[in-house]
């Protein structure tokens, strides 16, 4: 299909009423524009080969990057400018920033360190007039290969999920913001799911992962009070009670959620009102949703939608999730269908298809908005591209702005506004 075409699965218009203010904007509020200064990109990449992966190992490539990449984002057009490269050969694919975005950490998923071949996570410090980054320390994640990472909202501890190992980690975050060893390592336990995701589309032969326990993200509720991290192997959202002076874990009343068996839990996301959850299934194509409850930690689910369109049939990877910056619309990545699906968000948190958009690559791995929400960056994991979608912030929809970015099997994409 010819690049240059609007798209070739082109968004379906909303209704009039999507276009005007919800009450949920309202309440929200838009955020503000940024104060004008350097705005800098940090892409993480797969940088190496691993020659002995899980049979259910679908998405690990041959290693086209580098590293970190970093580039110079103009605002208004949304173009990337290329600049350094921090070289890593141990594929930092997951990226997070501080709240002040001085510090930038890496999951370092094919290092292997130690008796017990673990992964490893680095710390950076941001040259906050260039965007350059200087390494600070790397240290063991406490499990094999792991695969995201995030910062916990005291600052004081980088939540890890090693994928390869099952197993969920805290590091210690230090004054000067390096890492410490882990104050923290949970081994997840239990059943695992069957290979035959239950909302798998029709000829679907998309398994990866129901051989063990994989940890696929975790990250801490808005309040840092719990922390929840998705295990795609048992088909299970853990909610953990979490002790910000020790950094450590325990298990929430009840621990867990269970998701259909064999759809997969991947990634997640809350509603800036903190009320919703919204899960993404990497095998069954669908998108979750429950309320939350943040006095508790407890959810509840109440929606299965799917992310592709109705006719759609074959095998599907889903991917990433996210909530756009005015909580009005969700987006889903699905690989192998190489789109996003878009969804509004209903004055209860309940989710309608709106449509989709082409990503102009291969095999979507994750997605993010820039500080604005204006614009969405893709990174495409096969094709070796970053590409660049203007957001339309009434129907949600997206418009590719004809900006493609060579990286090699981009992973993951960050953003820090610089000094004025």
């Amino acid at each position: 299909m010819n690049p240059t075409k609007p798209s070739r699965r082109s968004f379906l218009k909303t209704t009039a009423a999507l276009a005007g203010m919800s009450p949920m904007t309202a309440l929200l509020g838009q955020r503000p524009a940024p104060a004008g200064g350097l705005l800098v990109a940090y892409v993480g990449t797969f940088s190496s080969p691993l020659r002995d992966t899980l049979p259910t190992q679908v998405d690990l490539p041959p290693g086209n990057g580098r590293g970190i990449h970093i580039f110079k984002i103009d605002r208004t057009t949304g173009t990337m400018t290329p600049g350094r490269i921090v070289e890593i050969g141990t594929s930092p694919g997951c990226l997070a920033l501080n709240a002040a975005g001085t510090r930038l950490y890496s999951a370092n998923e094919t290092d292997r360190v130690g008796d017990a071949k673990q992964g490893t996570a680095s710390a950076f410090a941001v040259d906050r007039s260039d965007g350059r980054l200087q390494l600070l320390n790397t240290v063991p994640t406490g499990g094999a290969g792991p695969t995201y990472v995030s910062v916990h909202p005291s600052g004081r501890h980088l939540l890890v999920a090693n994928y390869g190992g099952g197993s969920v980690a805290v590091l210690p975050i230090l004054g000067d913001g390096r890492l410490g060893n882990p104050s923290d390592v949970k081994v997840a336990a239990g059943a695992i799911g069957p290979p035959r995701a239950t909302h798998a589309p029709a000829g679907s032969f998309a398994v990866s992962g129901h051989d063990h326990t994989h940890a696929h993200m975790i990250q801490a509720d808005p309040s840092g009070r719990f922390v929840l991290h998705a295990d795609l192997g048992l088909d299970v959202i853990f909610i953990w009670r979490f002790d910000d002076q020790r950094g450590a874990l325990a298990p929430n009343d009840p621990p867990s959620i269970s998701l259909p068996p064999g759809d997969g839990p991947r990634h997640f996301c809350f509603h800036p009102t903190g009320r919703w959850f919204y899960s993404i299934q990497e095998e069954g194509s669908t998108v979750v949703l429950f309320d939350y409850d943040s006095g508790s930690g407890h959810l509840t689910m109440r929606q299965t939608i799917s992310t592709l369109p109705p006719d759609f049939t074959g095998s599907n990877f889903c991917s990433e999730i996210l909530v756009s910056t005015d909580g009005r619309h969700v987006y889903a990545g699905n690989r192998l269908h190489d789109s996003i699906a878009i969804f509004s968000v209903g004055s209860d948190g309940a989710l309608t298809y709106v449509g989709e958009e082409w990503t102009r690559g291969d095999y979507p791995r994750s997605f993010n908005f820039d500080p604005t929400g204006g614009f969405l960056y893709c990174c495409n994991q096969r094709a070796d591209t970053v590409t660049v979608f203007r957001v339309d912030r009434a129907t949600g929809g997206l418009s590719f702005t004809g900006h493609y970015v060579p990286v090699g099997n981009p992973s993951s994409i960050v953003f820090v506004e610089l000094a004025t």
